[in-house]
């Protein structure tokens, strides 16, 4: 279970929404007196804290989760203004494991959150592949024929949802709220450029991404 605090019902409802399809069970909370309140009696894998709250703010709420015995070796990761460095450096000396900078993208936060929970968990290496086409999530390594393949991170990030997704069909729409995160005011036709230059770069393996005229774009062999 995943807590996240944050006062602002539409970013805690997309990170909910997106935590809960990506497999996870989570669990949103709208200010601090309720998110302790929850840590009473239940006990989460990963704690997610907003800095800015409108009762008790998120470093007053880490430092409470790293003092208490029972919570001090929860992984926790802050949410932070972008350019509030002085904040991230609290957090992480007060103990934080990671921090986002606000706005986020969906999988950015994803990653993060995977990334936290594999070195509490220290699970195996998972390898993703279709067909001739593979990504190694820890090393990030993405692989065409067993050919190793530069990309962006933004390529890589789409590449990674198609392929963990493999049949389903993502709208321009559902592909700009994941990757470049629902602040993104730029056209959706980002999309069709990352997809035309990942493509470009998968060689034999690029008919592996299909058109879904009219609505979007999948990953099938």
């Amino acid at each position: 279970m995943i807590f996240y605090v944050e006062d602002d019902n539409s970013i805690r409802e997309i990170v909910l929404y997106t935590l809960h399809s990506m497999g996870f069970e989570a669990q949103g909370f709208a200010d601090g007196h309720s998110f302790l309140q929850a840590l009473e009696t239940q006990r989460p894998s990963l704690i997610m804290l907003d800095v800015m709250l409108p009762d008790i703010d998120g470093v007053e709420l880490l430092k409470t989760i790293k003092r208490q015995a029972r919570t001090s070796d929860l992984p926790v990761i802050m949410a932070t203004a972008r350019d509030a460095e002085i904040e991230k450096i609290q957090a992480l000396d007060l103990g934080a494991d990671d921090y986002l900078s606000k706005p986020f993208s969906m999988m950015e936060m994803v990653a993060r959150v995977k990334a936290v929970l594999r070195r509490y968990k220290q699970e195996e290496p998972k390898q993703l592949s279709a067909g001739d086409l593979s990504i190694d999530e820890t090393s990030h390594v993405v692989k065409a024929k067993g050919q190793v393949v530069e990309l962006t991170y933004k390529e890589y990030e789409l590449l990674l949802l198609l392929l963990k997704h493999q049949g389903r069909v993502y709208s321009r729409e559902q592909i700009l709220d994941l990757i470049w995160g629902h602040d993104y005011d730029g056209e959706n036709r980002t999309v069709d450029v990352h997809i035309r230059t990942l493509r470009a770069k998968l060689g034999d393996c690029a008919n592996l991404i299909k058109t879904v005229r009219g609505v979007g774009y999948k990953l099938e062999v």
